[in-house]
């Protein structure tokens, strides 16, 4: 591994650790030297993956939190200590027609998308201030933070947002040497999306990436983990598709 993606002496907060793109974020970094707190609701989930990265060698604390949850999130990033990288990849979809959005799902991922990224995000921050030795925040985002899609109104609002929120902290937090970026993926094979990628949408989306397949994982966490490492130490503020070309077009 290159020495500027070395992440040795640092401790790495991953949100939405147990599965999907945060589990491949955290195996990741720490694979980069980091110390890991992981972060997701289910705690035989961060268990297994705390034992796994030990088997390798590294270090990971299972940190059971809702990210939603102020108090939980204040208490959770106390737990963890001094935090120099937060990977915000806690997330969740409910994909469906704009006219049927029950008030219950657009509640749901505003909460976990928008909410839980803020929460996070302002609570580790302040621990930075505090330590004054900078760090990183790399928030997952979508490329259906740049664009729109039918079926996906509050999920492309809610990243929309988190585009938003990456650009605004970028700026303000720059001064004291705190860099946000924000890696905004395709499909990628997950839990989450694998109950709606079939059949004939299956067909449509793969029509729509140039590069004809899914984003893997572990392509999404190494941009993260370059975003998070000193390799981009003059990059804040940015957005790094791993979309396969989708938005290109």
């Amino acid at each position: 591994m290159s020495e500027g993606l070395r992440l040795d002496g640092r401790t790495a907060l991953i949100t939405g650790a147990g599965r999907g793109i945060g589990r491949a974020c955290a195996l990741a970094v720490a694979a980069a030297g980091a110390r890991v707190a992981l972060v997701s609701r289910t705690r035989p989930e961060l268990e297994q993956l705390a034992n796994e990265i030990a088997a390798a060698g590294g270090s990971a604390t299972p940190l059971p939190c809702d990210v939603t949850d102020a108090a939980d999130v204040a208490r959770t990033v106390a737990e963890a200590g001094a935090v120099d990288i937060l990977v915000n990849s806690a997330g969740t979809n409910v994909p469906e027609p704009f006219v049927e959005v029950p008030e219950s799902h657009l509640d749901l991922l505003l909460a976990v998308n928008v909410r839980g990224t803020f929460l996070m995000a302002q609570a580790v921050a302040r621990r930075m201030l505090d330590a004054r030795c900078g760090g990183a925040i790399v928030n997952v985002s979508s490329q259906m933070g740049r664009v729109g899609a039918p079926n996906r109104s509050v999920y492309c609002m809610t990243k929309h947002a988190v585009e938003g929120l990456t650009k605004a902290l970028a700026v303000e937090l720059a001064p004291q040497g705190i860099r946000v970026n924000a890696v905004a993926p395709t499909f990628v094979e997950t839990p989450l999306t694998a109950r709606y990628l079939r059949g004939e949408f299956r067909d449509d989306v793969l029509g729509q990436i140039p590069l004809g397949r899914l984003a893997e994982p572990e392509e999404v966490a190494a941009a993260v983990l370059f975003l998070a490492s000193p390799a981009a130490g003059m990059v804040t503020g940015e957005s790094l598709a791993v979309d396969g070309g989708w938005t290109a077009r």
